[in-house]
C-alpha cells in the first residue's frame, strides 16, 4: 500500500495545516505526520526538504507531491469518494466549492486581525477593524446560507462533515479564541466543529506545544 505523509506546522497556530489533516481523518486514511515547528532558524530549510513551494502543508502520497490546503483536500475527496467529503448533489457541490474557494482566497483582514491561536481563549482581546468586521459578517452569512439550504442532514455546512467544514474549522477557533459574538446558527456550528472527534484530537495535541517566538 502506498504510504501517505502530511507535513504540517504547529497545531496551535497553523490554520492551513489543520484543513487537510481534518480531511484525511474524515476519510479514515492512516497517514504519517511530520510537524515542522514554525518561526525557527531551520524552519525554511526543513520545509524545503519536503516541498519546493517552501510552505506547509504538503501531502506526500507515494511519489506524488500535493501542496496547498484546498488542493490536498480535493485530492483526498477524489481518492476516497465514499467518505462524502463533497456533497453528492451537483448544485450543493457547486456551492460548497464556491465557499471553499472563497475561504482559500479571501478574508485577509480576518486572518490578519484574528490569527489562529487555539489555546489563548479568553486572554487575547482584539479590537476588530471595519474590514475584519465585514469578514466576520460574511463568514456568518455563508454559514447561515449553507446550513439553511443544505445542512438538514447533519450538524455541518452541507449536513455531514466535509471539505467545506475543514476549510472553515480554523475560523471557528478564531471566533472562540477572540470571543467574537455570533448569531445562533453560527454559534451552534462552532460548537459542532469543536465537538468533532478529529478536531478534539488536534486541539489536545496543540495544548502541549510551546508558544511561537515573536515574528
Amino acid at each position: 500500500m502506498t504510504a501517505w505523509t502530511l507535513v504540517i506546522g504547529n497545531k496551535n497556530y497553523s490554520s492551513w495545516s489543520l484543513r487537510p489533516w481534518l480531511a484525511l481523518k474524515a476519510a479514515g486514511q492512516d497517514f504519517e505526520e511530520i510537524l515542522i515547528p514554525l518561526r525557527q532558524p531551520a524552519t525554511k530549510a526543513s520545509i524545503l526538504a519536503h516541498s519546493p513551494a517552501g510552505k506547509v502543508p504538503v501531502l506526500k502520497h507515494g511519489d506524488l507531491l500535493v501542496w496547498e490546503s484546498l488542493s490536498i483536500c480535493e485530492y483526498v475527496a477524489e481518492t476516497f469518494p465514499a467518505a462524502g467529503l463533497l456533497p453528492g448533489d451537483a448544485r450543493a457541490r457547486a456551492v460548497a466549492r464556491s465557499v471553499m474557494s472563497e475561504m482559500h482566497a479571501g478574508f485577509g483582514a480576518l486572518r490578519r486581525d484574528l490569527p489562529m491561536d487555539i489555546h489563548s481563549k479568553g486572554s487575547v482581546p482584539r479590537q476588530l477593524t471595519e474590514e475584519s468586521r465585514a469578514d466576520v459578517a460574511r463568514v456568518q452569512q455563508i454559514w447561515q446560507d449553507c446550513r439553511g439550504r443544505f445542512g438538514q442532514g447533519g450538524d455541518f455546512l452541507f449536513g455531514g462533515f466535509g471539505i467545506a467544514d475543514c476549510m472553515y474549522a480554523p475560523v471557528a477557533t478564531r471566533f472562540r479564541t477572540y470571543g467574537v459574538a455570533l448569531d445562533p446558527v453560527s454559534a451552534a456550528y462552532v460548537e459542532a466543529i469543536y465537538a468533532h472527534p478529529a478536531m478534539q484530537e488536534w486541539i489536545a495535541a496543540a495544548a502541549g506545544e510551546d508558544p511561537l517566538p515573536e515574528a
